[in-house]
């Protein structure tokens, strides 16, 4: 197992992600088999595996109880365990204590090796910044009293956003875990977000390493290209082997649902074995083909003068994600935005169109955007959904 130094602790790079755990047949997402679970545990630990990360919104409220269950049959300081405050769910009323006493005890423990805030994005910055729920300052208190050892934050804000937060509170944040693979590395201006986040000498964790499987096949057209080189290997693989090129990467989450994806990465994972300069170009023009992305290059000529006050770049990045694989993170985003900012506000004029270098029909683009968008829940019902559910696993 490959392990990372991180202020004198030694971390297996693979850490165990369980928002996508194995379930009962014919379950729903709250219904675990933590038989299944107990298992790809043991593999784990057995394996040099020793860091587990959960989260209150994660299987309905129910994985942090499957992960404490499993995890309290080794000793504590064999394991480190992460868990997160929902910040980022929409709520009329946030209580940091109550939630932090009652994930201490759905995992079985008296304190958490690393905590996270959930989720600092656009829609929630407020929220957690807001002295009225003192979010943050409780959590530093719980640092200080050693209940928590290390204290950090997810994000899958814009570059702005991500930005302004580190500016204000990077001194208090140990940790940063942001969605990063060779896709996203262009897609979701993954790069400048690691970037942003090193200059800060603040470590960066990872989370979607394949991409919620999008990585992990592809075709056997592309595939064949990973078969030539490496016919052994799991075109997963290559998606972890781009991340152990990266210095600051000192975590990598994979959110595995069945025994064979633990087997294949911790073998991906025994030894370090980075990317080539070629087989790091062959990955990301593998992404360009897979995102089949309109060809915006964010000029923003578009913007300059649209009656509707577009960021018609913005819109277009969003709809080019969307593409790839529609989440409930485009309903985040689009909720940040506000309605009045949204593609349906287009009026078809035309006139960003005929100024656009790449030729881009925008009018049509925004069509089909609003169609699209259309589809996807609204982000306050997610959230509403989330909470219920989470509700009822704290009876």
């Amino acid at each position: 197992m490959i392990y990372s130094e991180f202020q004198g602790e030694k971390l297996s790079l693979l850490g165990f992600g369980t928002m996508r755990l194995p379930l009962l047949p014919n379950g729903r997402d709250a219904d675990i088999d933590q038989q299944q679970v107990d298992d790809m545990v043991d593999y784990a630990i057995a394996h040099g595996v020793n860091y587990f990360d959960t989260a209150m919104p994660y299987h309905e409220g129910m994985s942090e109880i499957a992960v404490g269950k499993s995890l309290a049959r080794y000793p504590r300081d064999s394991f480190k365990l992460a868990t997160k405050f929902p910040g980022h769910q929409t709520s009329d009323s946030y209580d940091p204590a109550a939630v932090f006493e009652l994930q201490l005890r759905k995992c079985q423990v008296e304190y958490f090796d690393f905590y996270l805030l959930h989720n600092i994005n656009e829609n929630c910055i407020n929220v957690y910044t807001d002295p009225k729920w003192g979010i943050i300052d409780y959590f530093i208190e719980q640092k200080r009293a050693g209940r928590i050892k290390h204290l950090g934050f997810s994000s899958h804000a814009g570059l702005e956003c991500l930005g302004g937060f580190l500016e204000k509170y990077g001194k208090d944040m140990e940790f940063c875990q942001i969605q990063l693979n060779y896709m996203d590395w262009t897609l979701q201006q993954a790069k400048e977000k690691y970037e942003l986040i090193s200059r800060y000498d603040i470590p960066v964790w990872v989370m979607e390493p394949v991409r919620g499987g999008k990585l992990s096949g592809f075709g056997e057209e592309l595939e064949a290209r990973f078969k030539a080189l490496r016919p052994e290997d799991s075109i997963s693989s290559w998606g972890f082997r781009f991340l152990q090129g990266l210095p600051e990467v000192k975590m990598v989450l994979s959110g595995m649902s069945c025994m064979e994806h633990m087997v294949d990465n911790i073998k991906t994972f025994e030894e370090r074995d980075p990317l080539s300069e070629s087989e790091n170009a062959l990955v990301l023009e593998t992404a360009e083909l897979l995102k089949n992305a309109i060809p915006c290059t964010a000029c923003r000529y578009c913007c300059k003068g649209c009656p509707a006050e577009l960021d018609i770049p913005l819109l277009i990045s969003l709809y080019n994600d969307f593409r790839v694989a529609p989440s409930f993170n485009i309903s985040q985003r689009l909720d940040s935005m506000g309605a009045d900012r949204h593609p349906s506000q287009c009026i078809g004029c035309g006139q960003c169109a005929a100024i656009c270098p790449q030729k881009i029909d925008i009018p049509e683009k925004m069509r089909e955007m609003t169609e699209a968008f259309g589809k996807l829940p609204k982000w306050d019902e997610i959230c509403k959904a989330r909470e219920a559910a989470m509700k009822k696993s704290m009876k």
